[in-house]
């Protein structure tokens, strides 16, 4: 069995074996892009270690009480910590209550379990914070991390952690997934599996949140007027986006926008290329089209670069509206044959 998870079959088989084997390590780091899974098999591990009538070990029942527990992040053993809003800063604060709550004994279970979810978000004081911990753990406790990538973290706590690289799931074996335990059309599922990306998390909220294709859509037509418009037109709508006092906010709107305009770019840069391989954005292959002709695929491998470097500036902290203004002097200048009537800041 694989948990209930669609892919990633070879991090369960080796959770799996390191339970049944009684090598647990103490520090885990799940790093992957968002929706890719890792909170989900954070807590399916949480529920193998602390199941008290697993199926067979590393294999929990997920229908015990202590199971639908954690499945709730709501066990007594079971601490979660994050910042308070995806963008925002975790705080020391935070993980100093955390490494003092683990000192203690578990309540009702084997294992104290701590998550500490987007770590790339703590603050660097926070991330030293916790190297004690690291370095001294307690026999009962396993500490979990999740993370975009290794490179926004600190090298000293990236050594003491078993880390396990999450990528996304081969489209077809997502479609199939969908299809298979989500009740979901084949047709649609194939749609879902590519506009995520091979993003499970995301695959399932575009089925359960038809506002999040409304949104999208949205997006990218605001991207296909940003490109033919003035310096003046996309500083305003970067302003349109900017909450001078809540950066997080600003931070997430720009990362929103970036995910969708990357997987856009990506597609065209592939077609400018020729390349042999499936488009995410299957309900947008003409435009894609125009686009690679216009471009070409330097000025598509630069676009993807610029977007790109906008995002890594945005998960270093880097004030967000400093780093979309550069991407607007970066991104090329093309006038796209799409019928979007808007006009930027509407």
């Amino acid at each position: 069995m694989n948990w209930g998870i669609a892919g990633h079959e070879w991090a369960v088989a080796l959770l799996k074996e390191h339970i049944s084997r009684d090598q647990l390590r103490h520090a885990y780091l799940f790093t992957g892009p968002g929706s890719v899974g890792r909170r989900t098999i954070a807590l399916r591990f949480a529920q193998a270690l602390n199941c008290p009538q697993p199926l067979e070990p590393g294999e929990p029942c997920l229908t015990c009480l202590t199971c639908r527990k954690i499945e709730n992040m709501a066990h007594a053993d079971l601490t979660i910590v994050q910042s308070e809003q995806p963008g925002a800063v975790l705080k020391v604060d935070q993980v100093r209550g955390l490494t003092r709550s683990l000192a203690l004994s578990p309540y009702e279970s084997q294992h104290r379990i701590a998550l500490l979810l987007r770590f790339e978000e703590a603050h660097p004081s926070a991330a030293n914070a916790l190297l004690k911990t690291l370095e001294e753990p307690s026999r009962h406790v396993i500490m979990i991390l999740t993370a975009d990538s290794v490179e926004n973290l600190l090298p000293t706590v990236v050594s003491r952690c078993e880390v396990m690289r999450f990528r996304p799931v081969a489209l077809d074996k997502l479609s199939h997934w969908l299809v298979e335990n989500m009740n979901i059309s084949p047709q649609d599922s194939k749609f879902y599996a590519h506009v995520s990306g091979g993003r499970p998390g995301y695959a399932i909220r575009l089925h359960t949140e038809p506002d999040l294709l409304k949104e999208r859509q949205r997006y990218l037509d605001d991207h296909y007027v940003l490109l033919s418009s003035t310096r003046v037109g996309r500083y305003k709508y970067i302003s349109s986006l900017s909450a001078p006092r809540d950066l997080p906010r600003t931070r997430g709107e720009i990362r929103d926008r970036l995910f969708i305009w990357i997987a856009l770019w990506r597609d065209v840069l592939f077609c400018a290329y020729d390349a042999q391989i499936p488009f995410v954005n299957l309900d947008q292959v003409e435009r894609i089209k125009d686009m690679a002709e216009i471009s070409g695929y330097k000025s598509a491998q630069e676009t993807v670069n610029v977007l790109q470097r906008t995002q890594n500036l945005l998960g270093r902290n880097i004030n967000p509206r400093l780093a979309a203004e550069w991407m607007m002097l970066n991104l090329p200048y093309a006038k796209i044959n799409a019928s979007v009537e808007k006009e930027i800041g509407d």
